[in-house]
């Protein structure tokens, strides 16, 4: 393996700006005659200005790590449009595909936040290379279960909960390497890369799903994720060796380093409130519960079928435009600033959908949702990665995957019993404007993140 990457000079900025970031009285560390600074960002002229930044890819090891990225976003939806489909078909019931959903939401939470505690004090590419092997044998085992006939439920279980929870281990181990890829600037750049990737597999994998389902059948589904996930390991492997920065390898990673993280971040206001802008816009403004209701209620003179996909589309949709418009981001400077304005429009944007009597305007307002979605993503990955030091990292982003995964289905819980007590329309309605209440109180009460910049 080659390790003399050029990403030797931008991890080594990367962690002066972090440290910079974790002690404001500490001055700058001065510039490196070895390693000048990348050119600014106003050479951009014209469309370039909002086309999508790809600085970073010039950068080897992050490029391999965005490859991996590429691949895995569109197979990894295959398993996860595969196994509700397949539990569906053994139970015909739809509680079962809620139960497997519980089964692992559980082990990614543990495991997200242990993993954390892990990327911290080991090489995090091999943790990559352990984790993405173990996913990749979980999809194996999916695609032979489903080519033995087994049908069982109790079987599917265990292997979405051990899918999981590889996949908590490996989310922070991921998104903390970015660091250390990339220099501090084009940071924002490579969350927005990295991000619109993960919304298109959202869109274009269930549709591949749903179109090679009829054709090839549930197990070759399985394989190709599987055959997907070897050419994951391929690019980690090529990756240059990611030890901690402190010299603490071979460290404990048990319950008292989780919680060390947590204190950390408690000690951080702006990461503390990084973390509560992403709760408060899933948990009180995510309307996905709502969408079934309302395509078979408000929206049924536009087809039942029709508006249901228009609606849980609309979002990851805008999402994807943000993304594929984003190269203002890294010139954004006040990324506090940005995460809350993002959030506000955010809620404003879903208020406006639930305001909506048209399927087409609901429509809209959600995609503009998903572009302020795909703002608040970048900037909130952009501030844990600039505002905590490299030994923390992992374990901070062990805490986002938690939040993440969590907020939503929260959410789906909130909104799912608000709309059978007031109706659609104002659950979601008012859970967007609770969105931008809440933010904005937030915002005033704690001045930690309008203050953040890079």
């Amino acid at each position: 393996m080659d390790t003399s990457e050029s990403s030797d000079a931008p991890e080594a900025r990367t962690e002066a700006a972090a440290r910079t970031a974790s002690e404001p009285g500490r001055p700058p560390d001065p510039p490196d005659p070895q390693n000048p600074p990348d050119p600014p960002d106003a050479v951009r002229r014209g469309w370039r200005r909002w086309a999508m930044d790809t600085r970073p890819l010039r950068r080897p090891a992050y490029r391999r790590l965005w490859s991996s990225t590429v691949v895995t976003a569109v197979g990894s939806q295959l398993t996860a449009v595969a196994v509700p489909k397949q539990i569906y078909d053994i139970t015909g019931s739809s509680a079962w595909v809620g139960y497997a959903s519980v089964a692992g939401l559980l082990p990614l939470v543990v495991f997200a936040l242990w993993g954390g505690a892990v990327a911290d004090s080991m090489d995090r590419r091999k943790l990559l290379l352990i984790t993405n092997t173990g996913i990749a044998a979980t999809s194996v085992l999916f695609w032979l279960q489903a080519a033995a006939g087994l049908d069982s439920v109790a079987v599917l279980m265990v292997l979405l909960a051990a899918q999981q929870a590889f996949f908590g281990l490996n989310a922070p181990a991921r998104t903390a390497s970015i660091a250390r890829l990339v220099p501090a600037g084009e940071l924002a750049a490579a969350n927005a890369l990295g991000s619109t990737v993960m919304q298109t597999g959202l869109v274009a994998g269930p549709l591949l799903a749903g179109a090679l389902i009829p054709v090839i059948g549930l197990p070759e589904l399985y394989l190709l994720d599987a055959l997907a996930l070897c050419v994951t390991l391929w690019a980690v492997a090529r990756l240059p060796a990611l030890p901690p920065l402190d010299g603490s390898a071979g460290r404990r990673a048990g319950l008292r380093e989780v919680l060390e993280g947590f204190r950390y971040i408690a000690r951080h206001k702006v990461l503390l409130l990084s973390f509560l802008a992403d709760v408060v816009a899933m948990v009180f403004g995510m309307p996905r519960a709502l969408f079934p209701q309302l395509a078979a209620e408000t929206y049924a003179p536009y087809g039942e079928g029709l508006a249901l996909g228009l609606l849980f589309a609309a979002v990851p949709l805008g999402a994807v435009l943000g993304g594929l418009f984003s190269g203002t981001f890294s010139r954004a400077r006040r990324h506090g600033w940005m995460v809350i304005g993002a959030v506000v429009a955010w809620g404003a944007a879903i208020a406006g959908s639930g305001l909506s009597g048209s399927l087409w305007l609901a429509v809209v307002f959600l995609a503009a949702a998903g572009v302020a979605d795909m703002v608040s993503m970048v900037f909130r990955g952009a501030i844990l990665l600039s505002a905590a030091t490299d030994e923390m990292r992992g374990r901070m982003q062990g805490v986002f995957t938690v939040v993440v995964a969590g907020g939503p289905r929260l959410a789906d819980v909130l909104h799912g019993t608000a709309g059978a007590a007031f109706g659609p329309r104002t659950a979601m309605t008012g859970g967007g404007l609770l969105v931008v209440a809440v933010m904005l109180g937030l915002a005033c009460a704690v001045p930690a993140l309008r203050r953040h910049r890079v």
